[in-house]
């Protein structure tokens, strides 16, 4: 045996088949052990490979994932709870990456193209914000209740004192509802083909238009502490 192969612990080959008997028995024992010893340290290696592989995976798509998430959430609006996977999400992921680390780098490595694809479409034209529901709302009632608030004081104005709480009663009563409802009937024109359905926010709605009303008493109860 040279110091070769006893370095790499192989047993020699014969030049010539030994004789039957308990030394060729112990040569194919020995030989059948080396190739086991051989085929698990191969596995051992591909083991261990693949785990570090698998590692580096993850670390990536973990990185692209969170750049991802930030950009969904800081720039698009989207909400972070639309971002989580759902239970039957976790249960797929799971039957997909168990098993060998191989199977789980596979996985991962299917995952990073994803993310890729999802870089893609991010990388493209700027997807317009999605305005909240109350906020886009408000900017259409917000204006009505403006009106409402400018012909309350104009009418303030113009009227005689004693007339004051005559059309004070008429405007707080008629006005706000005449608002809510024009503000009403205009976001169903203006939005009424969302595909994520109409969110008309009325609690929304209700408090912009009883604003000016509010407005409009403290400042008269105002005026007439002052005078």
């Amino acid at each position: 045996m040279t110091d070769q192969q006893q370095a790499a612990g192989a047993i020699p080959a014969q030049p010539a088949p030994p004789a039957p008997g308990p030394w060729a028995d112990y040569l194919a024992a020995a030989q059948r052990l080396d190739a086991v010893r051989r085929a698990a340290s191969a596995a051992v290696s591909d083991h261990h490979a693949a785990v570090t592989a698998a590692r580096t995976e993850l670390s990536a798509v973990r990185a692209r994932l969170a750049a991802q998430e930030a950009r969904l959430t800081q720039e698009l609006a989207v909400p972070v709870a639309d971002l989580r996977p759902l239970s039957a999400d976790l249960e797929v992921a799971a039957q997909t990456a168990a098993g060998s680390p191989a199977t789980a780098l596979t996985a991962l490595q299917q995952a990073r193209r994803a993310a890729d694809s999802a870089d893609a479409l991010l990388a493209g034209p700027a997807t317009a914000r999605r305005w909240r529901p109350w906020a886009r709302n408000l900017l259409i009632y917000g204006p009505f209740a403006a009106v409402v608030l400018i012909v309350q004081i104009a009418l303030y104005l113009v009227a005689s004192p004693g007339s004051v709480p005559t059309y004070a009663l008429l405007c707080g009563l008629t006005m706000p509802v005449l608002a809510f409802g024009l503000g009403w009937i205009t976001i169903g024109f203006v939005y009424g083909n969302d595909p994520e359905g109409l969110d008309r926010t009325p609690i929304v709605g209700a408090v912009a238009c009883l604003i000016p009303v509010l407005l409009t008493c403290m400042g008269v109860g105002l005026s007439s502490f002052l005078n």
